[in-house]
């Protein structure tokens, strides 16, 4: 038949009703010669379906170059998953977050002023145009009902986070054009905090899905999960839920609370090869999304399974037992009371099954020992940090089984199968029968009701073996460095987009007479800045943009400036608080100002007329005393500034509200509390909560000047990767090795013999090292005590997949108050 369908109940294929147990798995981070593996571990565990996001930047590489071969050969992975006997929920965009750079938006939208991304605006949706009419057609021909695996194509992404002006013309925009492809299987929206209008638009044609991201242990969980079920249902749709937490004592309560697609986000991990991390506000509030891309999945980032692996297929296993009695329940409360003595849920959730009987989620959400519930009268015991489908008046056969506390993986007409940690009570035609807690060694067996009953001890999965670790001592260093391109002279910094660079490096110099100057000030530096001021070099700044000042009272006279910016990755999501996490920001070195002058503003500012009376009352900022707390209070100032200028908000707890001469107001954060102002400002206002328990800010004006006339130049990733991969003759050095600061050295990095993946470590202080193998950039590390946050995995380690076996890094020298120093590598080898 082919077909594929969504109801009230659930997920129809072929006309019959499916639970799905979906995995994430990307093949943009993985390398092709493991897809086949990876896939076939999916399938292994259990798990039925794959959800897949196609990264629009991955396949444009720059504009108009599209590639989709090798590792980008999307259509070959989608034929391998078909292939695998697994289905496919594609994800194509445009915006897929991920924490992938630029949410996978090519970082050259930025530079059109007027095209607006992720909005109903012709501009932007021409370029999803292009992508689309790429993309799409490669889905279009691997849907279910023309052979393939693809049963669902989701639209964006979690776009209830972001503002969006017009979402039903943009979801409608995104609709018509999978359909004017072709796309004939459901077309979805995932809601990220639970706006179904805010993710869909209220489009028809256009189901809401649900990701949900809960603490483990918190005991809400089926509320908040069965309100959304409720609202489904009541649209005669399921509960799809696309993305949420690993652990499988979480995805029971999901079940059991009446999901039919439950996808846990990242199951199998995976590596960010390339400059392709993002930047994302998982810091204070920035962070930085290390190469190693692992969320504690039941598959780590080099594909060890994992603990969760096994409760992966125990509950696969359940699902399969109880067939389309589970898939066609329906949400319910327990038929009986439930007490335990042990932390739980605040309403426990239940299934009532087709052909009678329920599915009870009895979560011990407690740690160390196992824990006693009480459920219908009977009382079971429960382990610890587990969630066991009880099932309860669950017909089988000529029997009917009124309680069984462990999870049910098996069932025949005379034997039921049952997993569990602890002992089992089964309850068979009023006949109680009690079987101790098995052990791998000794599953536990009894009858009752013609019923033989089995009670299994879960598999164990193996842990993962210490590695192996090797010194690596046979080290060359490369006379030459790959030559930068030139890109032009420039009156102000341009950013790196601007220069053709959409992921790589750029290098800035000028000179600048630094005379009576005491600091300067950087703006919107992103991502890595290393500055050398007059010869010194400078601590990398790495602030996400927030203006920095830089102490340059050692200088005097003309001094030479250089600024090499790397870009990190660009922000995968939208925030406001500082400017390069803000969605489509620009990296680059920003622009650089000597600061002329520096004058205390934090007096004479005019109190807001709908506060006092005219005249306007002077008071210094924060200063107004009234009991109208809470309510916003707007103070004045006149500045009159001949050149340019800022205002910096010192002490700032809570954002506030900005304006420049009566203009539209802007929002100043504590993360960043300065205000540019430019040649000519007259007043500035600031509007803030009157609060008079709280600090009140201070205020800084400064009169800047521009630093310009700038000569730069610009390494992209693919210049440094083809420079990377040609091998040049080196000479031997022996580690330690010392840098100065700002000096960098290309190593190239013999490799002992090995089929085994490997992570490659480094002992060093100062220094960032960037690896290539086989072709490919296998990520950046910062070794540093004083580094920023690196959140999403390991950042201490480079992966080396099976079969790759040369190596190359770039080691650069970071500022401090003694050299940089590598002092050794080395491999930990995962398969030996």
């Amino acid at each position: 038949m082919n077909q594929i369908s969504l109801d009230g109940p659930g997920i129809r294929i072929d006309g019959a009703s499916r639970t799905l147990l979906c995995a994430s798995l990307f093949y943009f981070r993985l390398p092709r010669e493991q897809w086949r593996d990876r896939l076939e571990q999916v399938r292994d565990s259990g798990y039925q379906c794959v959800d897949v996001y196609l990264p629009w930047n991955f396949h444009e590489l720059t504009p108009g170059e599209w590639s989709f071969e090798e590792r980008r050969d999307v259509a070959a992975f989608l034929d391998l998953a078909h292939e695998t006997g697994l289905y496919v929920i594609a994800r194509p965009g445009p915006y897929i977050c991920s924490e992938w750079d630029g949410g996978a938006l090519p970082a050259w939208l930025g530079l059109d002023p007027e095209l607006r991304i992720r909005q109903n605006e012709p501009r932007f949706l021409a370029e999803v145009a292009g992508w689309f009419d790429r993309v799409l057609p490669l889905i279009a021909e691997r849907q279910y009902p023309a052979g393939g695996p693809v049963v669902m194509v989701q639209l964006e992404n979690e776009l209830d986070f972001f503002d969006c002006a017009d979402r039903t013309g943009y979801l409608t925009a995104l609709r018509d054009m999978a359909t004017a492809h072709g796309i004939t299987v459901p077309l979805i929206a995932c809601a990220g905090q639970g706006d179904l209008a805010g993710a869909t638009g209220d489009v028809p044609g256009v189901v809401p899905a649900c990701n949900f991201y809960p603490d483990d242990d918190s005991p809400y969980i089926e509320e908040e999960v069965r309100h959304y079920a409720d609202l489904l249902r009541a649209r005669g749709l399921p509960l799809l839920i696309t993305e949420t937490n690993r652990r499988h004592r979480t995805l029971r309560r999901l079940l059991a609370s009446g999901a039919s697609l439950i996808a846990p986000y990242l199951q199998s991990s995976g590596w960010n090869f390339g400059h392709t991390p993002s930047t994302g506000n998982w810091g204070d509030p920035g962070s930085f999304m290390s190469h190693g891309y692992d969320f504690d999945g039941y598959v780590s980032a080099t594909g060890a399974a994992r603990p969760e692996y096994e409760q992966a297929r125990i509950l696969a296993r359940l699902v399969d037992a109880y067939g389309q009695r589970l898939t066609r329940a329906r949400p319910t409360a327990p038929p009986a009371r439930i007490a335990c003595d042990f932390p739980t849920s605040s309403v426990h959730a239940a299934l009532a099954l087709e052909g009678g009987g329920h599915l009870v989620a009895v979560p011990h959400l407690g740690r160390g020992e196992p824990g006693r519930a009480v459920v219908g009268g009977v009382e079971v015991a429960v382990a610890a940090d587990s969630c066991p489908l009880m099932a309860m008046d669950v017909p089988f056969g000529a029997a009917v089984v009124n309680l069984a506390s462990a999870d049910l993986v098996e069932a025949t007409d005379d034997t039921l199968v049952f997993v569990s940690t602890v002992p089992v009570t089964v309850v068979v035609d009023g006949v109680r029968v009690e079987l101790p807690a098995p052990t791998a060694q000794a599953p536990r067996r009894a009858t009752a009701g013609g019923l033989t009953l089995v009670a299994r001890a879960p598999e164990e999965t193996t842990a993962e073996a210490g590695p192996r670790r090797e010194v690596l001592r046979s080290v060359r260093r490369r006379g030459a460095s790959a030559a930068a391109q030139e890109a032009g002279r420039h009156t102000h910094p341009p950013t790196l987009e601007s220069l053709g660079a959409y992921r790589g490096r750029g290098t800035y110099r000028t000179t600048t007479d630094l005379t009576d100057v005491d600091d300067l000030l950087l703006t919107g530096a992103a991502d890595l800045a290393d500055l050398t001021i007059a010869g010194r070099v400078r601590p990398t700044i790495a602030g996400f943009g927030a203006a920095e000042l830089i102490d340059v009272r050692e200088v005097s006279g003309e001094a030479a400036i250089e600024a090499v910016v790397e870009i990190w990755g660009h922000a995968n999501f939208d925030d406001a608080r500082l400017p390069a996490l803000v969605l489509g920001a620009p990296r680059g070195l920003g622009t650089l100002y000597a600061v002329r002058a520096t004058h205390d503003a934090s007096a004479l500012w005019r109190v807001s007329e709908q506060w006092a009376g005219e005249p306007a009352p002077l008071r210094v900022l924060g200063g107004w005393s009234s009991t109208r707390v809470g309510i916003p209070l707007t103070y004045t100032r006149d500045v009159a500034l001949s050149g340019a200028g800022a205002l910096h908000l010192r002490g700032l707890t809570t954002p506030v509200r900005v304006s420049v001469d009566a203009g539209a107001p802007c929002t100043v954060h504590g993360e960043n509390p300065w205000v540019l102002l430019p040649e000519g400002t007259r007043t500035v206002s600031v509007t803030l909560v009157h609060d008079p328990s709280s600090a009140r800010p201070t205020a800084d004006l400064l009169a800047l000047e521009p630093v310009t006339d700038w000569a730069c130049t610009v390494e992209t990733d693919e210049h440094l990767r083809q420079f990377a991969r040609r091998g040049t003759a080196g000479l031997p050095v022996d580690l330690p090795l010392t840098l100065k600061p700002g000096e960098e050295a290309w190593l190239d990095v013999d490799l002992p013999p090995g089929d085994g993946g490997r992570l490659l470590r480094v002992d060093g202080d100062r220094i960032r090292v960037t690896g290539w193998s086989r072709g490919e950039c296998i990520g950046r590390i910062w070794a540093d005590d004083d580094r920023p946050r690196f959140t999403g995995g390991d950042a201490d380690a480079l992966w080396l997949p099976p079969g790759w076996s040369d190596l190359t890094l770039l080691v650069r020298g970071l500022a401090g108050k003694e050299d940089a120093r590598l002092r050794t590598l080395w491999l930990d080898h995962l398969d030996d």
